[in-house]
């Protein structure tokens, strides 16, 4: 086993076991005890595996740019360096083709394979156990395969209506996968490109969220007095249902409602307890940096229009060897570098923020120990969809100048100037709306809450009812 092997293994060992955690803290227990059926719970670690293993690729394909770019700058640094002698275009190579299978194996084969599993019961007639259930999901999803390869099969013939494209039609491996990704692909994209403008601007509400406001901009004496009110009143309400039989009330329900009153309590305690510093500079400064984040982003995009009306190398290309250490991909340098992996990782999580922001994907977003099976894998399937087209992406916009190594620049799509030229204008308007309708917003409803207006009562206009005259 050569030393790349040696290291592409450990790293994604080690992407597993991360990705073991993250599923284990979302996954509702009960769907994996042994208490009521032992084959169910069986199958239900096995799809579990299935999962793990699907999010550890799509980690995976969010780490690989990233990686690749550190790479190429470690290298040009210390270019004798003992020490790094490993790192090489090899390695970075090998790891661009590894996720490249791995997605595909994952998104064609592993990931239907535990669905089906998860919902079959074996053939009627059948002897009952794990091994029909696998012969059932096998079978289902041979017919599934056939399906999609059959419906590829004429996606391309009226798409290349030539000899050419028809005789290339028949090699599966060569032709068939990468096409299937490349349409994969392009979907994941076009998910980006509608997922990202609305996670940017929704960024800026979750920050808020997540911080301490300044007093200016929130009371939260007033609302942790509310807090506690509410809370005293609904314990109230528990304790006189409990000593009296002739109220009817629905204690599941009155209980559901005080653990989250009391939990929201607590929430507010911590963040009346935050020091001067958190309140008064920590959220401004993050409203600053994702501001700024935002906007060298929108710049970005609208540089590399220019280069595209002007010059035909700003194409996202394919390269199949990995050249490492001999120029850098930023005119920047190293610091250049490092902001584009910041961008990158920037990108990819306003992108999931604004996946399960949509109202069409807000149903996926996962509970703490309550996350159904199915949940999960539809989870992972999305996760892994938008992960893997990142690399297109973050080349496409112009984020990077790293070119796509591997079958990742085989995509048929790359090549037209009017797709990426039309996918840039798109990204750079609808960022730029989103971000002004949002920023607008949040800026107008502020100032009402910081000057008081929110308590005043709504204006009631009174009519006169029109009198008939006689």
């Amino acid at each position: 086993m050569g030393l790349s092997t040696q290291i592409c293994a450990l790293l994604f060992a080690s992407l597993y076991i991360l990705c073991h955690f993250i599923i284990t803290h979302f996954k509702k227990h009960t769907d994996f005890t042994a208490v009521h059926d032992d084959e169910d719970a069986a199958v239900n670690r096995i799809a579990l595996g299935l999962c793990t293993f699907t999010l550890a690729v799509a980690l995976g394909a969010v780490l690989l740019l990233p990686f690749s770019i550190i790479s190429n700058e470690v290298l040009l640094s210390f270019p004798h360096n003992y020490y790094i002698q490993w790192l090489n275009g090899s390695l970075v190579h090998g790891l661009w083709n590894l996720i490249f299978l791995f997605s595909n194996l994952s998104l064609v084969f592993l990931m239907p394979f535990a669905y089906f599993f998860t919902e079959s019961e074996g053939f009627a007639g059948s002897k009952k156990g794990i091994m029909a259930r696998v012969y059932e999901t096998s079978v289902v999803l041979l017919l599934l395969t056939l399906l999609v390869l059959g419906m590829v099969w004429v996606a391309s013939a009226i798409v290349g209506n030539d000899a050419a494209s028809r005789q290339s039609l028949y090699d599966l491996w060569e032709y068939y996968l990468p096409y299937l990704y490349s349409c994969i692909s392009l979907f994941g994209v076009l998910l980006l490109l509608l997922c990202t403008p609305f996670g940017l601007s929704t960024m800026f509400t979750v920050t808020g969220q997540l911080l301490v406001k300044p007093r200016l901009l929130e009371d939260l004496d007033e609302q942790l007095s509310c807090t506690r009110f509410e809370e005293a009143a609904v314990s109230r309400r528990i304790r006189s249902g409990k000593a009296s039989c002739w109220l009817n009330l629905d204690m599941e329900l009155l209980r559901e409602q005080f653990f989250a009153i009391r939990s929201k309590r607590r929430k507010l305690e911590l963040r009346h307890r935050a020091s001067p510093w958190q309140r008064n500079l920590g959220y401004p400064l993050a409203m600053l940096g994702l501001l700024a984040l935002t906007g060298i982003s929108v710049l970005i995009v609208c540089f590399h229009v220019l280069e595209l009306l002007l010059d035909d190398a700003a194409m996202p290309r394919g390269i199949q060897d990995a050249s490492l250490g001999q120029v850098s991909f930023s005119i920047f340098g190293s610091f250049g570098a490092a902001l584009q992996v910041v961008l990158i990782f920037y990108l990819m999580v306003s992108s999931v923020v604004g996946f399960y922001s949509s109202p069409l994907f807000t149903r996926l977003l996962p509970e703490r120990q309550d996350t159904p099976l199915t949940k999960i894998i539809g989870n992972c399937v999305s996760l892994l969809v938008l992960s893997s087209a990142l690399p297109v992406f973050s080349r496409t916009l112009g984020i990077t100048r790293f070119d796509l190594l591997g079958d990742f620049g085989r995509f048929n799509w790359l090549g037209n100037f009017y797709i990426v030229f039309l996918y840039n204008m798109g990204f750079a308007g609808l960022t730029t709306l989103c971000l002004v309708k949002r920023v607008s917003w949040a800026v107008q409803a502020e100032l009402i809450r910081a000057l008081g207006l929110h308590k005043l009562p709504l204006p009631v206009t009174c009519r006169r009812p029109l009198v008939k005259s006689c």
